[in-house]
C-alpha cells in the first residue's frame, strides 16, 4: 500500500464545506472504533473560549502527571498547532506514525469520504492513544461535530452566542440547543451572556439524566482561588472565565489545583502580545469583540483587519469602534474574504478611517484581529 504523506493528503481535501453529511463521521468511526481506542475526553464545546479554556486543563492535568493531549482548532501557522502532547506540539514523525496507522485502518472510500476536520480529529485520537486524558474541542457545531461521536467522561460549554448561523441556525435558542445536545454524563455550563443558555441546558440534562453543575455556582473560596491565579498571570477578565470554567472541570474530576498547575498555559493568538506595540488575537465574532473593546476600554488602537464574508462584520465594527483609531484593511489571499469595497462602504458608514496595511510604525499601538487567516497572513509578513 503507497501512503500519501499526511500533508499531501490532506491538501486534497476541502476546508470548508457548504453542506455536512452528519452521517458519515458515526458511521465510519463505528467501523474502526474496537481498533482506535482512546483515553478518558473532556469534551469542550461553545462559541468562543474553547481553545484558551482546553489548554489551562491540559496544562493543569499534565502538571498533576497525567499523559495529556488537547485536540484545537484551526491552527494559525502549522498544522501540528492544532494536536498539542503532555505540553509541546505534536512533531512531525509522530504525526506521519499516527496518519500511516490511520490511514491503513480505514477504507479507501472512507478516507476519500472523510472532511479535512474529520480526518484530523481521528488523527489526533490515534496521535493521543497512549494518553490519560484528552481535552478535545469541537469545531463549530456540537451534536452533530466530528467530535461528538466518541464517549466522553465530561461536557464543558464554553459561552455560546451567535456564530455560524447557517448550519446552527440564527436564535439562541437554537445554536444553544445544537451544541447542548452534545453533553454526555456529566456536564459544567461555563458564564453565559444569554439566560436562555441555562434554562435549554437544564432542559436537556433532565431529558438525558445528565450530571449538570455550572460555572456561575462555584462557592466563595474557589472564586478568590481563581481571581488570585488571574492575578498572578495577568489574565484579562474573558481568561478569568475560561480558567474558572477549567478549574470547575478538574474539581469534578476530583482534582485540587494550584497556582503552578496553570504555568505556561496561554494559547498563542488570544490576546497574545507579539510586540511591545502588537497585539494579536484570532476572534472573529461579535462576543470575542465585545472581550477585546472590554480590555482595551479607555485606549485606542489601529486595528489591523479582514474579515469572512459570512461574518457579521458591521456589528463587529461598531462595537469595536470606541477603541479604534483606524483601521488598516489586510489583503488575505482566501476566496471566503468579503469584498474589499463592501468593507470600505461599511467602514465609511460607520465613520472609521481606514486604509490599505502597509507596514508597522512603531510608535503606534495595533490590534491584529479579524479571523485565524488574518493571524497567519500577519504573522507571515511581520519582521518584528
Amino acid at each position: 500500500m503507497i501512503i500519501e504523506p499526511l500533508a499531501e493528503f490532506l491538501d486534497n481535501k476541502p476546508l470548508f464545506y457548504d453542506e455536512i453529511d452528519y452521517e458519515r463521521m458515526p458511521r465510519i468511526y463505528q467501523k474502526i472504533r474496537a481498533k482506535l481506542p482512546h483515553a478518558k475526553i473532556i469534551h469542550l464545546v461553545g462559541t468562543n473560549g474553547k481553545g484558551t479554556t482546553g489548554r489551562f486543563l491540559a496544562t493543569a492535568l499534565f502538571h498533576k502527571g497525567f499523559s495529556v493531549g488537547h485536540y484545537t482548532s484551526p491552527h494559525i501557522l502549522k498544522f501540528n498547532e492544532r494536536i498539542w502532547k503532555n505540553r509541546a506540539d505534536v512533531n512531525d514523525k509522530e504525526l506521519e506514525i499516527a496518519h500511516k496507522k490511520l490511514y491503513k485502518l480505514l477504507e479507501k472510500k472512507d478516507r476519500d469520504a472523510l472532511s479535512y476536520f474529520e480526518y484530523t480529529t481521528l488523527l489526533a485520537i490515534a496521535v493521543f492513544s497512549d494518553c490519560d486524558y484528552i481535552v478535545l474541542e469541537a469545531g463549530l457545531g456540537g451534536e452533530h461535530d466530528a467530535t461528538a461521536v466518541f464517549d466522553k467522561e465530561l461536557t464543558l460549554f464554553t459561552p455560546i452566542d451567535f456564530d455560524h448561523q447557517a448550519f446552527l441556525g440564527d436564535s439562541i435558542k437554537s445554536i444553544a440547543t445544537t451544541k447542548l445536545n452534545v453533553m454526555s454524563k456529566k456536564a459544567i455550563v461555563g458564564l453565559q451572556k444569554y439566560e436562555e443558555v441555562y434554562s435549554i441546558a437544564k432542559d436537556i440534562a433532565a431529558k438525558k439524566g445528565t450530571e449538570l453543575s455550572f460555572v456561575k455556582d462555584l462557592d466563595s473560596e474557589n472564586i478568590e482561588k481563581i481571581e488570585m491565579i488571574a492575578d498572578k498571570f495577568e489574565l484579562t477578565s474573558y481568561f478569568k472565565d475560561n480558567l474558572a470554567l477549567a478549574v470547575s472541570a478538574l474539581l469534578s474530576l476530583g482534582f485540587n489545583y494550584n497556582t503552578g498547575d496553570f504555568m505556561d498555559a496561554r494559547l498563542f493568538g488570544r490576546l497574545s502580545k507579539v510586540a511591545s506595540n502588537i497585539y494579536l488575537d484570532v476572534g472573529h465574532n461579535a462576543l470575542a469583540a465585545h472581550a477585546i473593546a472590554d480590555y482595551f476600554a479607555g485606549k485606542k488602537v489601529t486595528l489591523i483587519y479582514n474579515t469572512y464574508k459570512d461574518k457579521d462584520f458591521k456589528s463587529i465594527l461598531t462595537i469595536l469602534k470606541p477603541i479604534i483609531n483606524s483601521v488598516e484593511i489586510i489583503d488575505v489571499d482566501e476566496q471566503r474574504i468579503v469584498n474589499k469595497d463592501i468593507l470600505l462602504s461599511t467602514l465609511k458608514e460607520l465613520s472609521i478611517p481606514s486604509k490599505d496595511y502597509g507596514s508597522i510604525d512603531e510608535d503606534t499601538d495595533y490590534l491584529v484581529f479579524g479571523s485565524f487567516s488574518v493571524a497567519e497572513t500577519f504573522l507571515k509578513g511581520y519582521v518584528g
